[in-house]
This record gives structure tokens, sequence and C-alpha cells, in this order.
């Protein structure tokens, strides 16, 4: 954790998916104050016609990035990361404005096991440091 999974309508090349990967990772490291070596990103391309947007009008082509993270950013800090991952999705996969949309899903630590650093993670807090 943090897991963001994005569900797409078009197929992309792995080079372009690689460095929106690495792009998200660094905003997300950056602006959440996180480890990047907790950091996944998926995409699942479902492709034409799979993922809506509705609305009262007719559905339209959409997608979204679902965020699963550890508890405890401010309203403001995600919407900040939020903001600033929707431009990064917009510019590298051509989506239109209002394409995306953004779920936060909210989890302590001890919901968080990662093999790589042996072990449960801690409960997000304020002075956690980048590494």
């Amino acid at each position: 954790m943090p897991y963001l999974h994005l569900d797409l309508n078009r197929h992309y090349e792995t080079a372009i998916k690689q460095q929106l990967a690495q792009k998200l990772s660094e905003t997300y490291t950056a602006i959440m104050h996180s480890d990047p070596r907790r950091m996944t990103v998926t995409f699942r391309e479902l492709g034409e016609g799979n993922v809506w947007r509705c609305g009262n009008d007719l559905p339209y082509p959409g997608a979204i990035l679902m965020c699963d993270i550890r508890k405890g950013r401010s309203l403001e800090v995600r919407e900040r990361l939020s903001r600033e991952l929707i431009r990064l999705c917009n510019e590298l996969l051509g989506l239109e404005k209002n394409e995306l949309n953004i779920e936060f899903t909210q989890h302590s630590g001890d919901e968080m096991y990662h093999q790589r650093m042996d072990g449960f993670s801690e409960d997000w807090n304020n002075d956690e440091p980048a590494e």
C-alpha cells in the first residue's frame, strides 16, 4: 500500500504505462510523504465500451483510479493528490476532461503486509519521512 489501480477503456504501450507508473509514484510519494517501496500501480485495460461515466444524459466513456492508502491524510492533501494524479493521467493517457474519477479506500497500517519491507506497515503519521 499504496495501491493505485486504473480501469481504462483503451490499451496503451508498456512504455507509456511504465512512465505513468513512475510519475504517479513520484507524485504520490512527494504529496503523501510515503516510502516509494510501498507503491504498486496497476492498469486494467478493459477495452472500448467497458468503463462508463453516468449522469442525466447518455453515459460516456470513462476511467477510474482506485487509491488504496493508509488512512490519516487530510481532505486537502487528498484533494491536492487527486488533482495531480488526474493531470498526469490526462496528459500521458490522453484522457478527456471529466473522464477520470478517483476513489480512495483508507486502511490502517496493519491491513498491509509488505514482503519487500519484511512486515506490516505502521500507521501513517505526519512525521513519516519519504525514503
